[in-house]
């Protein structure tokens, strides 16, 4: 049976709550992630590897948050515009493609800042780990998330192939895109795309569930490892520098587990149960797929909050922006996700 016979029929929960989620998303996130990008620009050291990532995270943010009113747009509209329209393409390309390419760039860059967290804790608590660094190839790979110069170099290559997928799959729709004999834009082909678009999804999925995974083994190795050291050693005031990473790369993990999870959970189920012949089941898989994608974009909104609760050189910074000076002893190098900086270069020395 061709695709087009089923009909997709959007609910009132698809064109009246997503629009009004992303139109209040759009704007506390924009105005959040402006404002931390000012912070970083003005207290960050821009040397620091921790700055370069949140840096590109803010950028990434930026991006997902510049695609919610042409979302809004679709699915309050989509339903009503001609498939071959300007404003359906622009909605399905700038919309739902940058959308979907930013959101994986800060999952990406959420696990080297995990990794580099974890490996930056290691090598100063254990004497030992230098010289096992130089013995392993994996623990040499896992320290070079700790160097400036490898956080800029893959931050780099990030961006490039971000550029390369997102011309690649613009063109490909462009040249593709008076196939099918669709009148509406709201359709089968926009949401839930041809082979090329599911084995691209099935390829994103399997990516996250190796960062997801990869940031779980870093949190319970790091919880292993202080467990460990606590037992055998006093470990003084180095106790607050420890409990701060570990609740860093656990707040990444919840971000992984509460935003990015649901929706890749899903998306092998919505292949396998999708049929073309099945109107009904069709709708509501799309309209599932849809809500647990807002879910996944509102972590770019929600992460100045996040910085703002639990990041005490953050909170001091903006709470600096009201005040006309701030006292000498407050201001420190913003690392603005981990509050480790000099302390922790000072005893990781010999």
């Amino acid at each position: 049976m061709n695709n087009s016979t089923c009909l997709l029929q959007p609910s009132l929960a698809t064109t009246v709550a997503l629009p009004v989620i992303y139109s209040c998303l759009f704007p506390a996130g924009s105005f959040g992630n402006i404002l931390a990008a000012w912070i970083f620009s003005r207290k960050a050291p821009t040397r620091r590897t921790q700055y370069i990532y949140l840096a590109n995270l803010v950028t990434a943010n930026l991006f997902v948050c510049s695609t919610m009113p042409f979302l809004a747009a679709y699915f309050a509209g989509g339903n009503h515009w001609s498939y071959k329209s300007v404003e359906c393409r622009i909605a399905h390309h700038v919309g739902t493609l940058v959308m979907h390419v930013s959101m994986y760039v800060t999952i990406i860059i959420l696990c080297s800042i995990a990794l580099s967290q974890y490996a930056t804790l290691k090598k100063s608590s254990d004497p030992q780990y230098s010289q096992a660094v130089r013995e392993s190839f994996c623990r040499c790979l896992l320290q070079a998330f700790c160097q400036p110069k490898f956080a800029k170099y893959l931050c780099i290559i990030i961006w490039l192939i971000v550029l390369c997928v997102t011309v690649t799959a613009i063109t490909h729709d462009v040249q593709a895109w008076t196939w099918g004999d669709f009148h509406r834009c709201y359709n089968i082909k926009v949401e839930v795309g041809e082979t090329t678009a599911k084995i691209a999804g099935s390829l994103a999925t399997a990516c996250f569930f190796v960062t997801f995974m990869t940031v779980l083994w870093s949190y319970y190795s790091l919880t292993s490892h202080l467990s460990k050291i606590q037992k055998n050693t006093c470990i003084g005031e180095k106790h607050l520098i420890y409990s701060t990473v570990k609740r860093n790369i656990l707040v990444v993990q919840m971000i992984l587990t509460v935003c990015f999870l649901p929706c890749h959970i899903f998306r092998p189920i919505f292949y396998v149960l999708l049929r073309h012949d099945d109107c009904p089941r069709l709708n509501y898989l799309v309209e599932i797929k849809n809500f647990l994608t807002c879910l996944a974009a509102a972590k770019s909104s929600l992460d100045p909050v996040i910085n703002l609760l639990l990041d005490k050189t953050f909170k001091k910074s903006l709470y600096g922006l009201f005040k006309k000076s701030i006292p000498e002893h407050q201001k420190r190098d913003a690392d603005i996700f981990t509050e480790m900086g000099k302390d922790m270069e000072n005893f990781s020395r010999p």
